[in-house]
Formats: C-alpha cells, sequence, structure tokens
C-alpha cells in the first residue's frame, strides 16, 4: 500500500504562486510514476499534471502549461506542483496521484493506483 498526503492548498489572490506537496509512504516512490488532479464542486475531476519515475518527462493540461511546474525529490518521497499566476478557475480540490512501479507517465485518472485526502486550493479575484 502507498499512502499520499497532499499538504500547502489555501486561500489565495488571482495573481499569486503557491506550492502544493505531497508526501508519500514506502519505499518503492522513485519508481512510482506521480501526478496531480483536481476536482472543482460540481465538476468531474481532471488531470493537471504528471511526472515519470525517473523525473525526466513531465506533462500538462493545457490549462495550467506555462503556470504550473510538477517536480520530484525522490529522496525526501515527495513530489511538488508549483502553481505561478493562479486564477480563480484553478480553485479545486487538488489530489495527489500514483500509479504502479515502472509504468509511463500518468495521462488521466485510469492511470492512477493510488490518490491522495486532497488539499484545497481557493483563489480569490
Amino acid at each position: 500500500q502507498v499512502q499520499l498526503v497532499e499538504s500547502g492548498g489555501r486561500l489565495v489572490q488571482a495573481g499569486d504562486s503557491l506550492r502544493l506537496s505531497c508526501a508519500a509512504s514506502g519505499r518503492t516512490f522513485s519508481s512510482r510514476p506521480m501526478g496531480w488532479f483536481r476536482q472543482a464542486p460540481g465538476k468531474e475531476r481532471e488531470f493537471v499534471a504528471a511526472i515519470s519515475w525517473s523525473g525526466g518527462i513531465t506533462n500538462y493540461a493545457d490549462c495550467v502549461k506555462g503556470r504550473f511546474t510538477v517536480s520530484r525529490d525522490n529522496a525526501k518521497n515527495t513530489v511538488f506542483l508549483q502553481m505561478n499566476s493562479l486564477k480563480p478557475e484553478d480553485t479545486a480540490v487538488y489530489y495527489c496521484a500514483a500509479r504502479t512501479v515502472y509504468r509511463n507517465i500518468i495521462a488521466g485518472p485510469n492511470d492512477v493506483n493510488y490518490w491522495g485526502q486532497g488539499t484545497q486550493v481557493t483563489v480569490s479575484s
């Protein structure tokens, strides 16, 4: 089992920056593709960003490309989501996600084997 614990979500203003963190349990973190999803009220959970297990490949949703950056620190079993130039439409619960070891980068929710509990990000206008 893999446990994922997100942190860093809070209320910010439009244009602000925020960094989310996701701490993972276990000794297989460095072998797992990781990702971030979000879910706004009344909407389906959507893909935000992903990073390969090696860290060499990243992927982003078009709506966050150029503003968000996903990274990982395998020594600390942690994946990050740096969010810049935040917009009110970025308001959502953000979820950390993990995939089976050594698989390809996460592209959608069907690729996810483990979910975190979520952290709320609210962007005021």
